[in-house]
């Protein structure tokens, strides 16, 4: 076929100017617009790839291969953070800042003549903001900052405009009123603001990244021949080839996450549009910063100068949509808004089938696509269902795509925040975010009920994840459940066990029908293993000191303000004294309490005798309650204190009375996430192996995760983090129970300075649980907790169907959680806690520390 092809003539279509005959070579016209440019090696590049190949490969034969690079058939997880079922969308608003434009292109509708009267080319500072306030409430992530390419070079009423908006100066830039308007929009709305201004300085670049989490500038097309009389881009200086991709190029060098496409049917040939894909990967492979490609049709408008120009056929736009994804892999993100798409319904469907997996920037209902007025957005609900068709799930997601957020897998990441965002910007993104930097798109955080949170905005997601819409069938069957789901659950649930950490994070990232299948399987097993029994023990926290010589950047209890309207919430440094840890032992114990769980800070005058000193106190209060005390960071401080290994001093908290441990103060088992959340703790092995002396001297322990936090906390952390639990209990069998603990975000410092999200957002919450089920259940850890402390009484019932089997401690004064903002955590009777299991359908058991029945239960 490619002998062929350079030896034939064939038509090759021209779209928007019917067909042309042109006969096939290696040899193409001189590119004179090139000549001395930086940017012409980019361009001439396209004569070292088999053009002529592209081209000569059937129409279906493109797409199909194009479907397949999308989907990862017999590839590697690429695509949105390693979520190939996923397709993704913008919930923005779109703000015209100025219709004013130098260039007159012959198919805008966009731009406008420049007014004479006062203030009227540039929306005010106010208007832009209400409109950015409207979207949050609405539930956007987006502020789309889009407006003519610099009409000061062109217009003096402009130039006017601009100075009386600087007060006087004469070197005021629409660039940089831009840049005012993002960072208000940043700041009184926390919508993330994308800039569309066409071509800019390094300069104006750097001064916008430094309030914007993205920008863009469309290449449309390479093809000189666009600039000739009659052309789409006659007299247009800005869309000269050589500009736009220096302009590119620069954002590039500027670490700018950054959008850019093609404008196909404006009169370009095939063989040109391939030539643009290349011109653009090639600067994507040098700079890595084209985070999508927009591939728009072309549709005519009246009043333009292509107003008769046919409009661009769906056949066109499908076909360079899977070039695109062709030429640049399944990584990139390529879209095409869905408002042009020719035949809507069927053109989506087609898209979908050609490499398409994003929609690009859709309003909720807030503001239309100014560029397009006539076309209005579609409703994300029909885009769901339709999605949902096609085996995807629609997921809301941020300006800025996940692939330049990520940092909690080394073999995607490409730097995160700190390499592609500004200190200035990424504290609002991270409030935006779920874990793997898509948007959260609810409300809803840990430690908070929803009744109790003012509503900033509305929620755009179900717990599942996925944009929800009207099913036309209620029958089970009509659930499409993704082939990698599939062969995750198959491979977690197989007797040999031989699944990877990939197999798990693909649960944990489950959406839509697949958060289903991966919630059914867990709550199948735990049916299997505990039946509808759930169990809770009766029990008092004694947290003995909120002192602490740590700096961990996730913990509210030993650090934070001292204002007199925190004192409540946080308290005053104290120190208990035995007396006080033997009375409340005791005070426990008449009300039917079975356990004692005490922690506290590392105190810095503590020795491993003051740990003693606390199990006596207790046991002096009831000697016959279980003490479940200390955590792997204080066992090994103790022991290094007394100089004794950790086996030692365990033996000698064991005969002092130590019934077992809580596996607490291990966060996430990953040492990057631990370096930067917990710097002052054990490393991930320094944990495990205090872990394992504890159960190799008989003393049993529980084993948590806290998640939900930092850029390097997320699907891949946690993956590992089970896996190191899971491994360790094969070997000693000595964990009670798995308890996922949520972040909770609201008075941590970690938050507060800008470097966390807002907690997990409750579908991760819920596939903690689940996958925690189908990882560790298998190797005999058989009872998942769930936290009422952290999650609220009813959303951790909700857990039961999700893999949990146990609802924790009754509590009395838990105050580490309370610490961190959270409305939950002082105490639930026996009584109120059965009939919250009873709630869910299930049958509450009042348990031991250890699991075994209490033979006498007191209210």
């Amino acid at each position: 076929a490619r002998a062929m092809a350079t030896t034939t003539t064939r038509a090759t279509p021209v779209v928007g100017r019917g067909w042309r005959s042109r006969r096939r070579s290696s040899s193409r016209r001189p590119w004179s617009w090139w000549s001395s440019s930086r940017a012409s090696a980019v361009v001439r590049g396209v004569d070292d790839v088999d053009v002529d190949g592209l081209l000569a490969l059937e129409d279906d034969a493109v797409r199909a291969r194009a479907r397949a690079m999308t989907r990862g058939d017999g590839g590697a997880r690429e695509g949105h953070g390693s979520n190939r079922n996923v397709v993704t969308y913008s919930p923005k608003v779109f703000v015209p800042v100025t219709k004013t434009c130098r260039d007159s292109c012959g198919y805008c509708a966009f731009v406008e003549a420049p007014s004479r009267t006062r203030r009227a080319n540039y929306m005010t500072l106010e208007e832009i903001v209400n409109v950015a306030r409207a979207g949050a409430r609405a539930g956007a992530t987006e502020c789309l900052l889009t407006l003519g390419d610099r009409p000061e070079a062109k217009y003096v009423e402009v130039r006017e405009e601009l100075k009386e908006i600087f007060g006087g100066r004469e070197d005021g830039s629409t660039a940089e009123y831009v840049a005012l308007a993002a960072d208000a929009v940043l700041k009184e709305t926390g919508l993330i603001p994308h800039v569309n201004a066409g071509i800019l300085t390094r300069d104006e670049l750097r001064a916008l990244r430094r309030v914007s989490a993205s920008q863009g500038l469309m290449l449309e097309t390479t093809s000189e021949r666009l600039l000739l009389p009659g052309e789409a881009h006659f007299e247009c200086d800005t869309k000269k080839p050589r500009a736009r991709l220096r302009a590119i190029e620069l954002a590039g060098e500027e670490r700018i996450p950054f959008t850019s496409g093609l404008l196909v049917g404006i009169g370009e040939t095939r063989r040109e549009r391939i030539e643009s894909l290349f011109a653009l990967k090639r600067l994507h492979d040098k700079y890595g910063h084209i985070q999508e490609l927009i591939i728009q049709n072309f549709l005519s408008k009246p009043n333009t100068a292509m107003a008769s120009r046919p409009d661009c056929p769906l056949e066109e736009l499908t076909w360079t949509v899977a070039m695109a994804r062709v030429i640049f892999g399944a990584k990139m993100v390529i879209q095409a808004p869905p408002n042009l798409t020719p035949g809507q319904e069927d053109g989506w469907r087609a898209l979908l089938r050609s490499g398409l997996n994003d929609w690009g920037g859709i309003s909720p209902g807030v503001t239309p696509d100014f560029v397009n007025a006539e076309a209005p957005w579609p409703h994300v609900e029909e885009l769901a269902r339709l999605c949902h068709d096609e085996g995807y799930t629609l997921v809301p997601r941020l300006p800025v795509h996940p692939t330049y957020l990520r940092a909690d897998d080394k073999r995607t990441s490409v730097g995160g925040s700190p390499v592609w965002l500004d200190d200035h910007v990424a504290p609002f993104v991270r409030r935006l975010a779920d874990a793997e930097f898509l948007a959260r798109g609810v409300s809803w955080s840990p430690g908070r009920p929803e009744s109790e949170l003012k509503k900033e905005s509305v929620d755009i997601v179900g717990v599942n994840g996925g944009v929800p819409f009207r099913r036309t069938s209620k029958d089970p069957s009509t659930c499409i459940i993704s082939h990698d789901v599939r062969a995750a659950l198959d491979a977690l649930a197989s007797a040999d066990q031989a699944f990877t950490d990939d197999d798990i994070v693909t649960c944990l990232q489950a959406r839509g029908d697949d958060f289903d299948a991966v919630c059914s399987a867990a709550d199948a097993l735990r049916k299997e293993q505990c039946g509808d029994i759930v169990s809770f023990a009766n029990n008092r926290n004694i947290n003995y000191t909120n002192i602490c010589t740590l700096a961990c950047t996730f913990c509210s209890f030993s650090k934070g303000k001292t204002r007199a309207e925190e004192v409540e919430l946080r308290g005053n440094p104290y120190l208990l004294d035995f007396d006080e840890v033997s009375r409340r032992t005791a005070e426990a114990w008449a009300r039917g309490a079975t356990e004692v769980c005490m922690q506290g800070g590392i105190h810095p005058s503590f020795t491993g005798e003051d740990y003693l000193g606390f199990i006596r106190a207790a046991k002096a209060g009831a000697p016959d309650i279980h003490v479940h005390a200390f955590s792997p960071l204080e066992i090994s401080h103790g022991a290094q204190t007394m100089k004794m290994t950790t086996r030692e001093y365990l033996k000698l908290l064991f005969d002092a009375g130590l019934g077992s441990l809580p596996g607490t103060a291990a966060e996430v088992l990953d040492d990057e996430v631990r370096k930067t959340l917990c710097p002052d703790k054990l490393t991930a092995a320094e944990w495990l192996q205090v872990v394992e002396d504890a159960h190799s001297v008989g003393v049993p322990t529980t084993s948590t995760i806290m998640f939900g936090h930092i850029d390097a906390d997320g699907p891949h952390a946690w993956a590992r983090h089970l896996r190191s639990i899971r491994d360790l209990h094969a070997r000693t069998h000595g964990f009670t129970e798995f308890v996922p603990l949520p972040f909770v975000h609201f008075e941590a410092p970690a938050y507060r300075s800008g470097n966390s999200r807002k907690g997990p957002t409750l579908r991760e919450c819920v596939l903690m649980h689940a996958v925690a089920r189908l990882v560790l259940g298998p190797v005999g850890i058989k009872n998942i907790q769930a936290s009422w402390v952290k999650m609220g009484p009813e959303l951790a019932s909700h857990l039961l169907h999700a893999g949990c089997n146990d609802m924790g401690g009754t509590l009395m004064n838990e105050s580490i959680t309370r610490a961190a903002g959270a409305t939950f955590g002082q105490e639930i009777d026996s009584t109120r806690m059965r009939e919250i299991i009873a709630s869910a359908g299930r049958i509450p058991r009042q348990r031991t520390t250890l699991y075994a029945d209490v033979t006498t239960v007191v209210p």
